[in-house]
């Protein structure tokens, strides 16, 4: 199984630790992962604005499910979620800490392909990740 995963890249260090931890915790899990800040995928030469966009959407594509963490705000995480599920019809699972403020276009959305979910600590979010990955593989 492929699984793309997003989440906060810039700014904030602490949702840049999240996503990369998103990362490792299903990479463990014997996963292919597709995501930006994988050590599996570091390009070795810098990538223009257009090729990074067009690598994430062809990884989306190529995704059975994506895994976006969304305690930090990025305009470009809510971008990718929303081509995966109108575009390419691709289960998202929208993961947060307790303490973080999703947007409510995010929270009150009811299209039947994303699942939203919040965690309190790692634990959590595998038993989270692993029964999503369950319903959708």
């Amino acid at each position: 199984m492929i699984i793309y995963c997003t989440g906060a890249k810039r700014g904030n260090e602490s949702f840049i630790k999240l996503y990369k931890d998103l990362i490792s915790l299903i990479e463990n899990l014997g996963i292919t992962v597709l995501a930006e800040l994988s050590n599996k995928f570091i390009s070795t030469i810098p990538l223009t604005d257009n090729q990074i966009y067009k690598r994430n959407l062809k990884w989306i594509d190529g995704s059975k499910i994506v895994i976006a963490e969304v305690s930090g705000p990025c305009l470009e995480v809510g971008f990718e979620i929303a081509y995966a599920i109108y575009e390419c019809k691709t289960p998202v699972l929208a993961i947060h800490t307790a303490d973080s403020s999703v947007p409510r276009m995010l929270s009150g959305c009811d299209y039947p392909l994303i699942t939203i979910h919040v965690y309190r600590d790692t634990n959590e979010l595998k038993s989270i990740i692993e029964n999503f990955i369950s319903k959708n593989s």
